[in-house]
């Protein structure tokens, strides 16, 4: 199986939660499956939610929501650092407040880095793959909001190969649901300190309404003893694709 693989990175970025925004507006700790269709449906010119007009999904959604994809965080145990940023609307309709000042609190990611692929299967990932390795784009991709343009790095095709071995690490984020983990395996064998981060992040959009589906991903260094989904090797890193 092909597969384009790129490093994708900024400066900042912003995820937003949607069932949290009383003090602060808080991000997800990566960029999930949502997110980067949309800034793949951006690179190729799809309209967003805005032009969506009684449809069950918006056309970046509709058009890709079959691609498998694959993320691996660059960085110790998965984890960016955040920081608070505060900053004014004063654009006179944000807020009823006296002077129309709304007063806006966002939690931003930090120079966040993730290696991504994904599967070239159908015509709709060839195209992508096409604007990605000539690094053409309709729209200027961003992370998760404009104030956070994309920064798309040493794009490249790649031949993958499914691999059947036991006992082996996952270098991506995986659905913790259709993982088993090498129950043997002792911290005092592995190389270096045994972590696990995990995360309900979203894959996929409800019908009609566009809330997230939220699938429970995990990032280790545990090796796994069992997979429901397929293991791939691209370029000597082992991914399941969500």
């Amino acid at each position: 199986m092909r597969f384009v693989k790129f490093t994708l990175k900024g400066e900042h970025a912003f995820f937003k939660k949607p069932d949290v925004n009383s003090y602060v507006y808080f991000t997800y700790n990566q960029i999930h499956k949502v997110a980067l269709l949309g800034m793949f449906g951006a690179i190729l010119g799809y309209k967003g939610y805005e032009s969506q007009k009684g449809k069950a999904y918006p056309e970046f959604y509709e058009k890709l929501k079959n691609l498998r994809l694959a993320i691996i965080p660059k960085s110790k145990y998965g984890i960016f650092p955040k920081k608070i940023q505060v900053f004014n609307n004063s654009v006179g309709y944000a807020s009823f407040e006296q002077g129309g000042n709304l007063i806006v609190k966002e939690q931003w990611i930090e120079n966040p880095e993730w290696e991504i692929y994904f599967a070239i299967v159908d015509e709709v990932s060839e195209q992508l793959a096409d604007f990605i390795l000539k690094r053409k784009c309709i729209y200027i991709p961003y992370l998760g909001k404009n104030d956070h343009p994309a920064e798309i790095w040493n794009p490249v095709c790649l031949e993958g190969r499914e691999k059947k071995e036991e006992g082996i690490m996952i270098h991506s984020l995986m659905p913790k649901n259709e993982v088993q983990w090498d129950p043997d395996v002792e911290e005092e064998e592995m190389e270096e300190l045994l972590f696990r981060y995990e995360e309900d992040l979203p894959t996929g959009l409800t019908e009609n309404v566009n809330t997230y589906q939220l699938t429970k991903l995990i990032y280790t260094n545990q090796p796994i003893e069992e997979s429901i989904s397929p293991i791939y090797e691209v370029e000597g890193k082992n991914i399941i694709l969500i």
